[in-house]
Order: structure tokens, then sequence, then C-alpha cells
């Protein structure tokens, strides 16, 4: 973790208001030292150099959801419910991170539905965090590539805001637009199970891209919102590339190669997706990004997929998206898991754990990815690209 950003000035979500009488009130998660730290044991010269990459280039996260939960999993729900999940300030302060792309947490913001990803609930999700955000300075809501930089030039972390699939626009089109104009810059097709625009990875079959998602994805080509198809079924995932005008992309994910799960992309498609320029970034929710070579699930887990991408794809088209949040991720799991109608992780050699050691929180998982490459032996070069300058450069082609 890095030291705490030096214009960050202690501002906590919704202090603006008064909690308890202004909004429901929870006990939160610690964002600092919840589990013990990860120890890459890197010598004085290594931690030289991470350090002095944090500095030289652009850190982004491809997928991470920057909320504190409630200390208590039982609370979940009833938090989520309201709509007003709090930003980890905190935590980000400590990440080293030059921008990330936030998913709010909106299909569990379950305001109106218990089931998640209607309008209604996204508009809470996306609204509450953004108006929020608007009331301090450290972390800015960034819509353009000259958004990040300045960002970066000032001292402040970007934030890009994204939804993981496009379900709540149900067959309005014109949906697409409205969230452009709040500040939408990314958005996956569907979230696991199959909605107006094409089947998610849980169907037992998979139809592929419908009509009304074809003109979807043309109608973010027009905008400039960069697609993710992380969730979305094989099928799914490479019509949707070969649609797109512009490269699409992975966010979080892994590869099937190397844990054979349907949370996981088949060779083909990550193959697919990075002819077309797009490129995948590396999962780090609990039991996803597993491997063979290490079945408990910890950044060396993460990383056999990050080796193996590379290899197949080539280090041009392989970022990282880790997936997490501060508090208890495997209680969110817990909290909606029949919100969703297959085990999409079950593999008979998993071994379940609680948290990703060495990925566990957003305000870690960037040190220790560049930790473990500079020890592992990576340039300087290969280094700044899969950190921040492959996307950047996606970016450029898509915003």
């Amino acid at each position: 973790m890095q030291p705490a950003a030096p214009n960050y000035t202690g501002y906590a979500a919704y202090d603006y208001l008064e909690p308890g009488r202004d909004y429901e009130e929870f006990a939160l998660a610690k964002q600092l030292g919840r589990v013990p730290a990860y120890r890459l044991e890197l010598t004085a010269e290594e931690q030289e150099r991470v350090t002095r990459i944090f500095a030289d280039e652009v850190v982004f996260s491809l997928h991470e959801h920057a909320i504190v939960l409630p200390e208590n999993g039982d609370e979940i729900r009833p938090y989520n419910r309201t709509g007003r999940q709090r930003t980890a300030y905190e935590g980000m302060a400590r990440s080293g991170l030059t921008a990330f792309i936030d998913n709010f947490m909106a299909g569990a913001s379950c305001v109106t539905s218990q089931n998640g990803w209607k309008w209604d609930d996204m508009i809470y999700a996306l609204g509450y965090r953004l108006a929020d955000l608007a009331k301090q300075d450290h972390i800015v809501l960034a819509t353009s590539v000259a958004d990040i930089h300045a960002a970066r030039t000032r001292g402040q972390l970007a934030l890009i805001a994204g939804f993981e699939c496009a379900t709540m626009i149900e067959n309005e089109l014109d949906r697409i637009d409205i969230l452009y104009g709040f500040g939408l810059r990314q958005m996956g097709i569907a979230y696991s199970q199959t909605n107006m625009l094409g089947s998610g990875l849980s169907e037992e079959g998979d139809g592929g891209l419908t009509m009304f998602g074809k003109r979807a994805v043309h109608r973010m080509n027009q905008l400039g919102i960069l697609i993710d198809i992380s969730h979305s079924g094989d099928k799914t995932s490479l019509d949707t590339i070969a649609h797109s005008e512009v490269p699409v992309m992975i966010t979080h994910a892994g590869a099937r190669s190397v844990w054979p799960i349907a949370r996981m992309k088949p060779d083909e498609v990550i193959t697919a997706c990075a002819e077309r320029g797009g490129l995948i970034g590396l999962e780090a929710a609990p039991n996803t990004t597993i491997s063979a070579a290490h079945p408990k699930h910890t950044l060396d887990s993460v990383m056999d997929h990050f080796s193996y991408c590379v290899d197949l794809v080539g280090i041009d088209h392989v970022a990282f998206g880790p997936d997490t949040m501060f508090g208890d991720h495997m209680a969110v799991h817990r909290a909606y898991a029949n919100n969703y109608a297959k085990n999409q992780d079950h593999h008979p050699d998993h071994e379940p754990i609680e948290y990703v050691d060495g990925l566990e929180n957003p305000g870690e998982n960037f040190t220790n990815i560049t930790g473990w490459l500079v020890k592992h032996g990576y340039s300087d070069e290969d280094i700044a690209k899969v950190l921040g300058g492959n996307i950047m450069r996606v970016l450029d082609q898509v915003w």
C-alpha cells in the first residue's frame, strides 16, 4: 500500500450530511489493515524501483468497486438497498492509482427490486456516489483521456464511471445516451444472465448478440462508451468483438485454459479481442482466477493467468481489473448467491478462501502487482504497458 496521497484531506463519504438523520448509518469495515499485509519480500533496490514506477507511469485499474462494505456481512443487502454506498476515500488515497473504472456495486443496489439491474436502481447508484464525489477534490470524475491526464497533473485520482451490464436499458436505446450524459463511459453487455442485448455466461445456451444488441453496440460506438464483455457468454462475446467498430475489453476475467470455469474466457475470445485491438484485464475476485499451480487463490494464482495471457496474445493486450472492494468480498457473494441460477465458479479442485492474499482491496492491489512484476524481472517498459499504457492506448481509440 502506498503512503496517503498528499492532497487527501481526510474527507469521508457523505461528510456533507449528518449520519442517522440524513441517511441510514452502518458500522463499516476497516479500509486499512482488515487482513494481514501481503509480504513480497522485496529488496531495497526492488522497492525503490516500484516507487519510481508509481511516480513515473500511469497506473490504471480496469475494474474496481471502490466502496466500503458494512462490517457485518448480514447488513450488506440492507446497506445496498439504501443505494448510498460509501466511497472508500481513505483506502483509495493510498492506492497509488492514477485512474480506475468504478462499477458502483450497481447490480447489488437493490433499492426497488431484490433482483437488481433496474433502471431506477442504477440512477440511485450513480447519482448518490457522484453527488458525494462532487463534495471533495481528491477523487474526480473523468469522462475523457484528457481528464485522466489533468487529474494526474493535479495529484488527483480519476474515477471513470461504469456499469457491468446494459440490462437496465431494457429495450430503450436512448437510455444509453442518458447514461453517457450522466458521465458513464464503460458498460458491459450482459451480467451472467441473458438480457435484450445478448447472453450471459451462466446460461446453458448462448444465442449471441441480438439485433437490439447490435444497435446498442453501434450506439455505444457512436457515443464513445467502452464496451465490456467480461460477464457475457462466449458467442455473445465473439459477436460483440466482431460487430464493434472500435476495440472492446474483457475488463475483469481470466483464462479458461488455466482454470476451467465459465467465469474465465476461452482462448478464442481472448485472442479475438486482442486481434481487434482490445485487451484483457486480470480478475481477482475470490475463488475465480485460480490455477492448478496455485489452487489456493492468491496473487500468484492471478499472475499465472497473467503470464498465460501474455504468452497467448502479447504484452500489449493485457492489463489488470482486480474487481475488489473494502470489506468482506465473500460476504457479498453469500448475500447475492440466489440472484444467479448457476454457480459459475465451481470446480472440483477448488479450495475456497475468505480473501485473495495480495489482492484483497483496491488500496493494495497495484502495489503488490507491481512488486510481483519487478521481482519476476519484467522490464520497466513492459510494466508500464500492463499497469496503464495499454488501457490508455485503447481508450484513445474508443473515447
